[in-house]
């Protein structure tokens, strides 16, 4: 008797058993996004002669093999697990400034093998498993949950921002305010926690127009009206956020003269005129803004763009993607590529409604603060509606550790739907 050919006796469906039940459209459009990014990367390196599009792809199918593996084991043994990966994400930060290497002003890589790691980038999904298993235990609903909540992502905040590394210490804030909100924060307080970075903004810019000088004093009023209204204790709570947010432009300035490097000021500076300084900080921001303009409605063919592939925009391929995007591919492929991410972060969205417990759906929130917001920071500053911070486009831009980081991160969310209640939706 003939045996059936072994594709046919393969029990399929005891192969994807153990993953049944995760989310596919996520990683189809995942692994999808991650494939376009090194098409791009190799189209932007074609004349230089360098490879990196072919590590994004390997990297990539790494990474896609550690989120099948976290998406069939159950997240809920992270929550004892939480202070061990707190530990060990500071002691990662620690060891940078000891054993650390610098490029471009900043102390950010461990070299182990040959192979150069960036801890802060995992610091991220460390910093969402603790947020998400210390939100699980005691909501954000008091003001010293939220606090304590706060005193948490504090540590590894700030040994990032120490490096200096001020595009990484950002998302944390993101993902801070993302989570604390889905675990049921009072939007007032959250609007509080960041308005003496908003007064800095507003009384630095008076020096520059008296016209700011009158939306500082209505946004000091407005946050005085907000705090009146939220926080327990009104005029207390009031006048300690009168005072602080008044006292916010001088910290601006000592903040901007002691502690930023000059870098940093003309990365904030230089994308409100990147004109001021052509040939230098504004450079990347002048060509960016060429090519992307250059592409029109549909781009001038991949591997076509003038400015990608005669080499105008240094460091393309890693955060000045977007701008080869917008080159070759014109402004119906920027949308489209919009439109996936749209796609990604309702998929995130649905599988933190869905979720059996609040652990899993902060998972859910904490991954999806963390990539919308380098999405929208990287955008924008390509297209000159934000500083040049050095966020990276999530799943596109090469970056070893940082794409390992989106794929950990999409693993835990996987993991997530693939264990949550059956529900219909």
């Amino acid at each position: 008797m003939l045996q059936r050919p072994i594709w046919q006796r393969i029990q399929w469906k005891s192969l994807i058993q153990p993953w049944q039940n995760i989310d596919w459209t996520l990683l189809v459009l995942i692994v999808g996004v991650t494939g376009f990014g090194g098409i791009l990367i190799r189209s932007a390196e074609l004349n230089q002669g360098w490879t990196d599009w072919m590590q994004h792809w390997i990297i990539g199918g790494i990474g896609l093999i550690l989120a099948l593996l976290l998406a069939r084991t159950r997240y809920e043994y992270l929550l004892q697990f939480k202070w061990v990966i707190y530990a060990v994400t500071n002691l990662s930060l620690l060891a940078v400034m000891f054993v650390g290497t610098s490029a471009l002003g900043a102390q950010r890589w461990i070299s182990i093998g040959g192979f150069y790691i960036q801890p802060s980038e995992f610091a991220k999904v460390g910093v969402i498993i603790t947020l998400a298993a210390m939100l699980h235990e005691r909501t954000a609903s008091t003001i010293p949950a939220m606090l304590r909540a706060l005193a948490v992502t504090a540590v590894p905040w700030g040994l990032v921002f120490i490096q200096p590394d001020l595009g990484t210490s950002l998302v944390f804030g993101a993902i801070s305010l993302g989570m604390l909100y889905w675990g049921n924060a009072n939007p007032g307080w959250l609007v509080l926690m960041i308005s003496p970075i908003i007064s800095t903004i507003f009384f630095n810019l008076a020096f520059v127009s008296p016209w700011f000088i009158g939306v500082s004093a209505v946004w000091v009023v407005l946050t005085g009206a907000i705090a009146w209204r939220t926080l327990p204790w009104h005029r207390l709570g009031t006048l300690a956020t009168l005072v602080v947010n008044l006292l916010s432009g001088g910290l601006g300035h000592f903040l901007w003269d002691n502690v930023l490097k000059d870098y940093q000021k003309d990365r904030l500076v230089l994308f409100l005129d990147p004109d001021k300084d052509p040939l230098g900080g504004g450079y990347h921001l002048i060509q960016s803004r060429i090519a992307i303009g250059s592409g029109q409605l549909w781009g001038h063919g991949l591997n076509q763009g003038t400015q990608t592939q005669l080499n105008f925009i240094p460091e393309q391929h890693t955060d000045f993607i977007f701008s080869a995007i917008g080159e070759e591919l014109g402004f119906v492929g920027c949308m489209a590529l919009l439109a996936v991410f749209w796609l990604i972060c309702l998929r995130l969205v649905i599988i933190a409604q869905n979720a059996k417990d609040n652990f899993g759906s902060l998972l859910a929130v904490g991954v999806l603060s963390m990539l919308l917001f380098q999405l929208v920071v990287n955008i924008g500053m390509t297209i000159g509606l934000a500083p040049v911070t050095g966020i990276p486009l999530p799943f596109i831009s090469y970056g070893r550790s940082a794409l390992l980081t989106n794929f950990v991160a999409i693993g835990l969310v996987e993991s997530v739907a693939n264990f949550r209640q059956r529900v219909r939706y």
